[in-house]
């Protein structure tokens, strides 16, 4: 098995690798640090699995995996991430993800996406599926910020995080001028005003973390 890990921390990148060596006898790692890296790395081997982090230097996870799901249809991608699976998991799932899984998940969980996925299955956690199931009993109303392309919900989390727009503009490889396009259009999309409003709000749906 072929399994490529692509995250910008290379303690973490060594910890998955050590978990997965004792469960997949002899298999293959590659080593990704950034959104160029995963490309080339995709582009130019066969891979069965990738496991690929949310937030790296250059353009972000969700919007490399849609560019690797177009190229690569066929390759299971399982987004890894710091956030919370509520926040990010359905978005992932929607846009062709296989599976997502936050950092903090045992190694269990890991192990079993990837047989899961490698299958030609999907993976969610016991812990998401509760979730979704919890929805269903209620009055099922969309936060305003699901309406957010991919693009726009990155920009708000980076908002959200404190970051500048020079600073967003650095970590997208985008120009100040369209961060501040993203901006606007975000503040309409939920009906806010000023920047303050904006943050309080990522704060009060969890955005921020």
């Amino acid at each position: 098995m072929k399994i490529l890990i692509v995250d910008d921390h290379a303690v973490i990148h060594q910890g998955l690798k050590r978990t997965l060596e004792d469960e997949f006898k002899g298999a293959i790692f590659g080593d990704g640090r950034d959104s160029k890296q995963a490309l080339e790395l995709v582009g130019r081997e066969r891979w069965d699995v990738m496991i690929l982090d949310v937030e790296m230097p250059g353009r972000g996870g969700l919007d490399v995996h849609k560019q690797i799901h177009i190229e690569h249809p066929k390759l299971p991608v399982i987004i890894f991430s710091m956030h919370s699976e509520r926040q990010f998991a359905i978005r992932a799932l929607k846009a062709g993800a296989s599976a997502y899984l936050a950092k903090e998940c045992p190694s269990d969980q890991l192990v079993e996406a990837i047989r899961k996925v490698t299958g030609g299955g999907k993976y969610i956690s016991p812990e998401l599926a509760e979730q979704l199931a919890a929805d269903l009993d209620h009055d099922f109303t969309r936060d305003p910020h699901e309406i957010l392309t991919d693009r726009e919900f990155e920009v708000l989390r980076l908002i959200a995080a404190g970051k500048t727009s020079t600073a967003i503009a650095n970590d997208l490889s985008l120009s100040i001028k369209t961060v501040s396009t993203y901006r606007a259009r975000i503040l309409e999309k939920l009906q806010l005003k000023a920047g303050s409003e904006l943050i309080r709000y990522a704060i009060d749906h969890g955005l921020d973390r």
